[in-house]
């Protein structure tokens, strides 16, 4: 593994400071460009046709009154693309994706399933030509449930994957001996939790324009996290060499880990583009981002814990069912991810934990923020809290007992650094005036006896690489040039997350140049360095890796010609805010840009640094302490106060930290008390796809968010200590509301979302027991 170039330090001029972000302009004003924005000359509109049936197979599809319908300039069906099976991930050969997709196929799988594609005039014509599209279908049976896709005479799905409807062969972690663990605790925990269908919602829906020139070169514009993954997938399928292929990305309104995927319509727009010879443009509306996107896993999920009377955990029994619709997408991945989730957070020794993950013929489940740990960490913080209870202790107490530490084995394999968890839950606690709180009456007012206060604490721990699942690497350019003017060209993606202002930063540091003379390239497959792709919290600590790699090369390129030409040593000469000048001697001094430019005969010059960065993995920690309030009459929960404490070894840019920790607060609050793509589970047919009907939390249901931000167990692996925040914040606030709301109404919920009928009618069970027993 490549090592940073310096070891930790503290004197910063750059970063850790919230720098004014150089894409802000340009998105509040309207001017920056999307792939929505662009129209060239004699562009196409693209349209899917989608199946209204859950599993069929395809006996005719008769087009010619599409293709006779004015305005209509191309159809495609399954007999007009490749027959190529492809990875619906675009991380071939790895550990998270299958190969279990073909552009268009004879037989569907799940309803809204693309079957055909228009190429026309206008949106409208397109539209109107997709009903003029005739399909007969011969119905197969369908299974909407991983229960009934696991039994033995279910349906098959796919003919590929490890036997009968599994996506891949159950994966399973073991270590220390469970059974005995068991047999020394005191008492044993043992539920079962579930969770739904959220959905990313990003704000920016799926979209790509696609054209090709004289040569056979294909220039793809598309809103996606991984735009080299896409570009190698687009070409694999369509038979293309990859400087064939050129991607672009610019801005992106959001993609929170669904945009990873190389999605149908891609390919699609690729294709009606070669056959018209004109540019065309594909969108989805806000509906086929539900049904043709991507959602988080539904799951099932077992949990047996046993504890001492101390508090001690004595062994973890986990088992987990994953939902992964009509696809494999990322299920690998998610799978792989929760069950080594499983063996950490807090400490036991002995753990034995199995996920399986099933097709069904629902829509496709793929890569989503939190990726796999959601499901697992949701279950087994709650069971600490209810561990907590069972002890008579405080499950804060409980949580800081058990919290992993420096030296204690993470999932990924390898030893965490430091104490981030411990430092993070200690804060919060003072902070948030955890004890006080729990002290005080659940109810404040007596004369509104129906408001329920209650208090609730999640942790988590989540790792800035998606090792050693994927084995990645990071790669940064810097130019230095002729005045003195740095440009930095990186393949990673900006999600609107402020990443390309983060690489900056670290750019700008290391350099010891003003952070306003670094201007970043990217967007564009033929320009710059390979990516792997924006995901897995790995941004700043991988790219960034690198970019302050090829930043360090670059500051020795200019001091060895800057000490050239003031016929000193490299060694004697420091460079600070653009000036170069001796060790602890400012009255020799030069700028970078006279040290770049013509002097006594030495021309002007470029100097390159170059950084490529193959990391390990280091974790970021996190404790959300949660105040809410439940209306018992109506079962409304309103989350009124968050305090969010998370480790991030070094911030780079406070604010944009602060904006990832309570953007991921608000989805998490989405996904535990109402979020839920719902799907028929007799006929697969989607029933709130749409932002009427899938209630996502506005702005006046916020609560107050105080974020804390700490750098106690800095990670040396990553630039100056950092490491990731994009995923951490989705995961901890969930078990905290679920904690608070069981510590305000004393009834525990152990699935998501929460909903208000839920609390009412567990309200009416807990009231009717307790009148049975008296």
């Amino acid at each position: 593994m490549n090592k940073p170039t310096q070891p930790l330090q503290n004197d910063f001029r750059v970063i850790g400071k919230s720098v004014k972000r150089a894409d802000v302009i340009e998105k509040v004003t309207g001017e920056g460009s999307y792939v929505g924005d662009l129209k060239p000359t004699g562009m196409l509109y693209g349209k899917t046709k989608r199946s209204e049936v859950a599993h069929a197979r395809i006996k005719s599809i008769d087009v010619s009154k599409a293709l006779a319908y004015p305005g209509v300039k191309a159809v495609l069906t399954h007999k007009d693309v490749p027959r190529v099976l492809h990875y619906g991930s675009p991380h071939p050969r790895s550990a998270s994706c299958t190969k279990d997709q073909y552009i268009l196929d004879d037989k569907v799988r799940f309803w809204g399933e693309g079957v055909a594609a228009v190429a026309a005039i206008s949106e409208e014509i397109a539209d109107e030509a997709l009903d003029l599209i005739e399909v007969e279908y011969e119905e197969l049976p369908a299974v909407f449930t991983p229960e009934e896709a696991m039994k033995p005479d279910a349906p098959l799905i796919h003919e590929v994957g490890p036997g009968g409807n599994l996506v891949l062969a159950p994966v399973k972690v073991e270590r220390g001996d469970v059974d005995k663990g068991f047999a020394e605790a005191d008492f044993i925990l043992e539920n079962e939790f579930s969770g739904g269908r959220p959905t990313p919602a990003y704000m920016e829906p799926n979209i790509c324009l696609a054209d090709w020139d004289g040569a056979g070169k294909l220039t793809f514009w598309t809103s996606t996290q991984t735009s080299f993954m896409v570009r190698g997938i687009l070409a694999e399928v369509l038979g293309l060499p990859l400087n064939k292929v050129r991607v672009l990305v610019d801005h992106m309104g959001g993609g929170f880990g669904a945009k990873q995927d190389c999605f149908q319509h891609e390919f699609l727009c690729a294709l009606l583009a070669k056959k018209t010879r004109r540019p065309v443009r594909m969108e989805f509306t806000r509906h086929e981002t539900f049904i043709a996107g991507r959602s988080r896993h539904p799951f099932k999920l077992r949990l047996k814990q046993g504890f001492r009377n101390d508090g001690t955990i004595t062994a973890r029994d986990m088992s987990i069912v994953f939902d992964s619709g009509a696809y494999g997408s990322h299920s690998p991945g998610v799978t792989t991810v929760s069950v080594n989730s499983a063996t950490s957070l807090y400490r036991c020794e002995n753990i034995r934990a199995e996920a399986r993950t099933y097709y069904t013929n629902l829509p496709i489940a793929g890569a989503f923020r939190g990726f796999g740990v959601v499901q697992t960490y949701y279950a087994l913080d709650i069971q600490m809290d209810e561990a907590a209870e069972k002890l008579g202790m405080d499950p804060a107490a409980l949580k800081l007992q058990n919290a992993v530490r420096d030296g204690d084995i993470a999932p990924s394999g390898h030893a965490i650094i430091g104490r981030g968890l411990e430092a993070c839950i200690k804060t919060g606690m003072e902070r948030f005036d955890w004890s006080g709180l729990r002290a005080q009456n659940r109810c404040s007012d007596p004369n509104t006896p129906h408001f329920r206060r209650g208090w609730g604490l999640g942790c988590e721990m989540h790792g800035s690489s998606a090792y050693p699942g994927i084995k990645e690497q990071g790669n940064a350019l810097l130019k230095v040039n002729e005045d003195g003017s740095i440009t930095l060209m990186t393949g990673a993606a900006g999600l609107g997350t402020g990443a390309h202002t983060a690489l900056a930063q670290i750019a700008a540091e290391e350099l010891g140049m003003p952070f306003e003379s670094v201007n970043v390239v990217h967007g564009d497959t033929d320009a710059v360095p390979w990516d792997i792709g924006a995901f897995a919290s790995h941004t700043t600590y991988l790219v960034g890796s690198a970019t302050r790699m090829a930043a360090a090369e670059a500051r020795a390129g200019i001091l060895k010609r800057a000490a050239e030409k003031m016929q000193t040593s490299p060694d004697n000469l420091v460079i600070s805010e653009g000036i170069i000048h001796l060790h602890g001697a400012h009255e020799q001094r030069m700028s970078v840009a006279e040290a770049m430019g013509p002097t006594r005969g030495i021309p002007a010059a470029n100097i390159l640094g170059r950084g490529t960065y193959e990391p390990t993995k280091s974790y970021s920690f996190a404790a959300h302490f949660v105040e809410v309030t439940v209306d018992t009459e109506t079962g409304q929960v309103q989350v009124d106060r968050v305090l969010p404490v998370h480790d991030l070894g070094k911030v780079i840019h406070p604010i944009a930290a602060q904006g990832q920790i309570e953007g991921g607060i608000q989805q998490g609050i989405g996904h535990t008390l109402s979020e839920d793509y719902v799907v028929c589970t007799k006929t697969g047919r989607s029933l709130n796809a749409g932002l009427v009907d899938y209630k996502m939390p506005l702005s006046m249901d916020m609560p107050d968010i105080e974020t804390v931000i700490l750098e106690a167990a800095p990670d040396p692996s990553g630039p100056w200590g950092a490491k990731g925040i994009g995923e951490d914040p989705i995961i901890a606030i969930g078990p905290a509301i679920a904690n608070a709301i069981y510590d305000a109404i004393g009834v525990r919920f152990r699935h998501y979302p929460i909903t208000p009928d839920q609390i009412l009618n567990a309200l009416k069970d807990k009231k009717e027991a307790l009148d049975a027993s008296a």
